[in-house]
């Protein structure tokens, strides 16, 4: 008789907040700084937009 593996059928997600693990004076802080305030995204945002819904995708 073949033995299977138990599948978990139900994942567990763990929230990532952002603001506790990114500490300051990191690399990942500096990049993170970077993105949100200094780069203009925009472009993106136009390229992504989702005209069906009008929701950004």
């Amino acid at each position: 008789m073949a033995r299977y593996k138990h599948i978990d059928t139900s994942p567990r997600f763990l929230a990532v907040d952002l603001q506790r693990q990114l500490l300051p004076g990191t690399f990942e802080h500096a990049i993170n700084h970077l993105i949100d305030r200094e780069l203009d995204l925009s472009g993106f945002d136009a390229r992504f937009k989702n005209d069906a819904t009008g929701a950004s995708a």
